[in-house]
């Protein structure tokens, strides 16, 4: 290569760099990321948050706690919910056993400043024909940030396979 295509070329790379910087309409700037990642003790505590709302009866509030995407795929039934209507009809259900829950092992993984996944195993107590009762399940919560509000995106539960 002679040093008159260098001079050209290397003028040529200058000359579209120019370019490329002179349309751009303002200056490059990275906006510092304001959220930070939740601990894995707030993911935890929305299972509170959740059991509270199961605590209320109201199956209204138990859905509020989902997204309006939400899946759900229930302990009790083998239906899957992938709407409000279907989520709420599941603990109008569900509700009537008076359930209240129990964390047993959890394992939280905060994914980003807006994802989270809380998995392990969980204890129910619950009413059925008059007589208390326990079910012990396995769960998997995926939460989202959105509008500043944690929500479940999705939820599957299942009992466990094996006796105790």
């Amino acid at each position: 290569m002679t040093l008159r295509k260098s001079i050209l070329g290397a003028a040529g790379l200058a000359g579209v760099a120019a370019l490329v910087v002179g349309c751009s309409s303002a200056p490059a700037q990275t906006a510092p990321k304001t959220d930070e990642k939740p601990a894995a003790a707030q993911i935890q505590a929305l299972f509170a948050d959740w059991n509270a709302a199961l605590a209320t009866g109201d199956p209204e509030k138990v859905a509020d706690r989902y997204a309006p995407n939400a899946v759900l795929l229930p302990t009790v039934s083998n239906q899957v919910r992938s709407t409000r209507a279907e989520i709420v009809d599941y603990f109008v259900k569900f509700l009537k056993s008076k359930p209240s829950g129990t964390i047993l092992d959890s394992h939280v993984a905060v994914l980003d400043a807006d994802d989270a996944i809380d998995a392990g195993t969980y204890r129910f107590a619950l009413t059925q024909d008059g007589k208390p009762t326990t079910v012990d399940a396995r769960y998997t919560f995926v939460y989202e940030k959105i509008d500043g509000k944690w929500l479940i995106v999705n939820h599957h539960s299942s009992a466990m396979p094996e006796k105790a």
